[in-house]
């Protein structure tokens, strides 16, 4: 049996810069940071005792005896690359899909790792992230950027740039006590359920050509914000140029944001906070705010019709939190 725990990520600058329409002609750079909720992906060979010889356990349980007979995409055409058998897997989250914390593909990192691991061989951190994102985005044809397999991977606040010849991670170099205080002056808030992903980032990738000068502008904001992290700024101009990213991100496309959505953001700026954005690629989910410590209790009271989800980073990424290997005779 194996069982893999894997972060959720928030992603705080140059979002959208990370699709290959784009990088691929501009580069591309993301700041972000993965924290404390995780999803679990539970991996062990099924008995041979059953009418069916794969048993799967999420949103809704499967159990087929042909791996092409199995509805949910990621899980068969992972089985089908791994050349995975008679398997059991379940799932199971801290926070929901479709919420813009990149859930789908930090289930995509946490179940590749575990098929690895279930085999009894190692896949490092880039193994997984470039594994995950053949898996998502030709596999599966999903549409979308890169940024989530490679931060549920690799875990941590990281500065990842992207081009035509690939992608490199570089943590961000910061203080212990100025990543606590970045951490405690961040509120996330849950909206509801978003749209899927993959239909707002068609749109999004649809959008590039049009919208060169906006995501041009969310670019150079990455190496800023980096540079407000890693020297002596004053932390609350992090919270004034996320006011500003999401300005320009909501105007890339009109399914980013919505009437409900812009409502709760002038709430709780009003109510005190420098800046925020809504997260992942749009149409719902979770709002993440930079707020002052003496005017959070006013943000809470401003959105006190959603959930408060407090939160801290994590710097680990993907990991095998239980591992017994099994003997398996095909």
């Amino acid at each position: 049996m194996i069982i893999t725990q894997t972060p959720f990520r928030m992603s705080f600058f140059g979002g959208g810069t990370d699709l290959p329409e784009f990088y691929r002609e501009h580069g591309g750079a993301v700041l972000s940071t993965t924290f404390d909720k995780y999803c679990y992906v539970n991996v062990r060979h099924l008995p041979r005792f059953f009418d069916y010889s794969t048993e799967l356990s999420y949103s809704r349980i499967e159990r087929v005896t042909d791996v092409d007979q199995i509805q949910h995409p990621a899980v068969r055409e992972a089985m089908k690359m791994l050349d995975m058998h008679e398997i059991r897997l379940t799932y199971e989250a801290d926070l929901p899909a479709r919420s813009g914390l990149g859930t789908s593909s930090s289930f995509a990192v946490g179940m590749l790792s575990a098929f690895h691991a279930l085999k009894g061989k190692y896949a490092d951190k880039r193994k997984l992230a470039d594994e995950a994102i053949y898996l998502e985005r030709v596999l599966c044809n999903e549409a979308g950027g890169l940024q989530d397999q490679i931060a549920a991977s690799f875990g941590g606040m990281n500065l990842i740039r992207f081009s035509a010849e690939g992608y490199t991670v570089n943590p961000v170099i910061i203080s212990p006590e100025r990543k606590k205080e970045l951490n405690e002056n961040l509120m996330l808030f849950f909206t509801g359920f978003s749209r899927f992903s993959a239909d707002i980032q068609k749109d999004t990738g649809r959008a590039v050509k049009d919208k060169t000068a906006e995501l041009l502008e969310m670019l150079s904001l990455v190496d800023e914000a980096a540079h407000v992290l890693t020297s002596k700024t004053d932390l609350s101009e992090f919270g004034r140029m996320l006011d500003h990213t999401w300005k320009l991100k909501r105007g890339i496309t009109s399914k980013i944001s919505t009437d409900s959505i812009d409502e709760l953001y002038r709430s709780a700026v009003n109510a005190g906070a420098l800046g925020g954005k809504l997260l992942g690629a749009g149409g719902g989910g979770f709002l993440l705010f930079y707020v002052e410590k003496e005017r959070q209790k006013e943000v809470r009271k401003a959105l006190e019709n959603l959930l408060y989800v407090p939160f801290a980073f994590e710097n680990g990424g993907t990991r095998v939190i239980f591992y017994e290997p099994e003997s398996y005779e095909m």
